[in-house]
């Protein structure tokens, strides 16, 4: 409706735009004084006309002077009646030169048609429009139930490859039998063997599944047809079910092909939560998502890889052989990994001599092909904002801390008072994680505000790790209360700042007991029945299955092992003292401390 009375309007200024050009190039090519009866006969009289030319009712009359007049006639009265009846002398009549045009021409038919032909036409333009926009609401109706997928391989700019993709060894070599249906069907037909009809990728968010699924549709060189689940579902009944049916029609006439569906958890959740919900229009989709999956000839070449981050609410109907029967899970990179993923993120930027690649991949555990690949691209907006042509690596390491915990906040400014607790704070993490053999070694220190913390204390691991140990745990617990525990010692009360510490303190010594069954006193088993995300690390709920005299014996079990961690970070503190003040001196000095710096403290001196 607007469309049409945009152009309604644009039709009218144009109609009279014309209408004024006509009318003004009317005006200035009949620049003609209109004159009457009594004048025309005086000026006959005078002989003052050189020519007179009669067209209808109209004269046109050319003075000796060579100026223009038009007079009008009535239409039952010829000229010679006309000057017949003002006694005009012939005499004078024969000196003029008088020619008589007929009611013909394109002049005629001009001045005649066109008041009438202008308006007609400027209605006939108006409903075609209107006729348009009908035919296109309706073809736009018809279009509601097409599938928006998108054939991205025609794109050969984007063409992606095993090649682009490190790590994840494993998931490759799954979906290189894919690749290999694809280029060579007969292969396996040939043995009565049938590839898997779907694979669903399973991984964390940015661990690659996406780019995994086309670089299987670049190897193959095949149609790869791409939509998120969210697509198929709308407000109006039916046109899910509709989009799916249409996508997979497109697929088997492209056939082979791959048809990717991304976050497929968006419409392959559990069915029956919906029961006379919102939700049944979502049920209806999932449903022919399953008939067409049955529907389609295995050896047709058209497999469905789909990708989600929740395979846990994922309906069982999908899951099961015949349908997404292989499943790939794509894990965080491991630190080799990481290197392979960096060196592909830095081919096109250039690295300065000093970046080591290696030294990088070692410091980001547990960072995701995503968080590597804005790990060097904050890198390089930082090196551009340097005026350095080169991403060097002091920029890569502030990267990383960017990353990590948030970008630095120089205007954040300190009082003195809250600087030198920040400083005893961050000190006495740094202390108790360099005393304890079992704690992750410090790689820097800062009173520099990051993102919500007034200052932080980096601590790696020297390598990935996949299992965790009580006495891990334990050493973790005395780092994490270190903060709190000099606060107490030094100022003689404590500050908001370890508020944080303390809630994480809390919630890792209550999953060691109640998750991973490590307290001596609660026994070897697991208190609490939790729904948790899969790969996302979050619990939705926990359902307690103990009683309320257990859960007040692990209330105190949780407040026993808080308090030896605050003893045993207190020890530490008490026995190193000299060494803290060395390092709180260093930090209200230089506000950083790196690695070399700190070890360096404890190599000095045996004290």
């Amino acid at each position: 409706m607007k469309n049409l009375l945009k152009n309604v309007i644009i039709f009218l200024i144009v109609f009279l735009a014309i209408a004024g050009l006509l009318s003004t190039f009317r005006l200035n090519s009949e620049k003609v004084e209109k004159i009457n009866l009594q004048k025309f006969v005086e000026q006959i009289d005078k002989e003052e006309i050189k020519d007179i030319v009669v067209e209808g009712e109209k004269l046109n009359i050319a003075l000796t002077n060579g100026a223009l007049e038009t007079l009008q006639k009535e239409p039952s009265e010829t000229l010679g009646e006309l000057l017949k009846n003002y006694n005009v002398s012939p005499e004078k009549i024969k000196k003029i030169n008088i020619e008589i045009k007929g009611a013909t021409g394109w002049s005629y038919w001009l001045n005649s048609l066109l008041p009438f032909l202008i308006p007609l036409i400027f209605v006939v333009i108006i409903i075609y429009y209107m006729m348009r926009q009908v035919q296109g609401a309706n073809s736009k109706a018809m279009m509601f139930g097409q599938s928006s997928a998108r054939d991205s391989s025609k794109n050969q700019r984007e063409k992606i490859t095993f090649k682009d993709v490190a790590g994840i060894k494993e998931a490759k070599e799954e979906l290189q039998e894919v690749v290999e249906f694809l280029k060579n069907p007969k292969k396996f037909t040939i043995l009565g063997a049938k590839i898997p009809k779907g694979v669903l990728l399973m991984g964390s968010p940015g661990t690659g599944k996406t780019l995994l699924a086309r670089a299987v549709a670049g190897e193959a060189g095949v149609p790869f047809f791409s939509i998120s689940a969210s697509e198929f579902v709308e407000m109006f009944v039916g046109v899910g079910a509709a989009r799916v049916r249409d996508l997979f029609q497109k697929a088997q006439k492209n056939a082979p092909c791959i048809i990717f569906i991304d976050e497929l958890d968006a419409i392959g959740r559990q069915r029956g939560a919906g029961l006379g919900g919102s939700h049944d229009e979502r049920e209806q989709t999932l449903n022919q998502i399953l008939v067409e999956m049955d529907g389609f000839d295995p050896n047709l070449g058209v497999i469905v890889l789909a990708a989600t981050n929740r395979p846990d609410v994922l309906d069982p109907a999908l899951l099961r052989p015949g349908r997404f029967d292989r499943r790939v899970t794509i894990d965080r990179p491991d630190m080799k990994d990481r290197e392979e993923i960096l060196k592909i993120h830095a081919r096109n930027k250039p690295m300065g001599s000093n970046v080591d690649l290696k030294k990088i991949a070692q410091h980001t555990p547990g960072f995701s092909g995503a968080d590597l690949a804005n790990l060097l691209n904050e890198a390089a907006i930082l090196t551009a904002r340097r005026n350095k042509t080169k991403v060097g690596n002091d920029e890569i390491r502030e990267s990383v801390e960017k990353v990590m915990m948030g970008p630095e906040r120089k205007s954040h400014i300190l009082s003195e008072k809250e600087r030198k607790i920040t400083a005893y704070h961050e000190a006495a993490h740094a202390l108790v994680s360099h005393e304890l053999p079992e704690a992750d070694p410090v790689h820097k220190i800062s009173i520099i505000s990051r993102g919500q913390a007034a200052g932080y204390t980096l601590k790696l691991p020297l390598e990935d790790k996949h299992f965790h140990s009580r006495s891990e745990f334990i050493a973790d617990l005395a780092v994490l209360l270190a903060g709190h525990t000099v606060e107490k010692e030094i100022f003689g009360e404590v500050t908001t700042g370890a508020s944080s510490d303390l809630k994480h303190a809390t919630r890792l010594v209550k999953s060691l007991i109640s998750e991973y069954g490590m307290s001596e006193k609660m026994g070897a088993r697991t208190f609490g029945e939790r729904e948790e995300m899969i790969f996302l690390g979050k619990e939705i709920r926990e359902q307690r299955d103990y009683s309320e005299k257990t859960a007040e014996a692990i209330d105190e079990e949780i407040s026993h092992l808080l308090s030896e961690a605050v003893k045993t970070a207190r020890e530490i503190i008490r026995r190193k003292k000299s060494k803290m003040e060395t390092i709180v001196k260093m930090l209200l000095e230089k506000e950083t401390i790196e690695k070399e710096e700190f070890e360096e403290i404890f190599t000095t001196s045996k004290t």
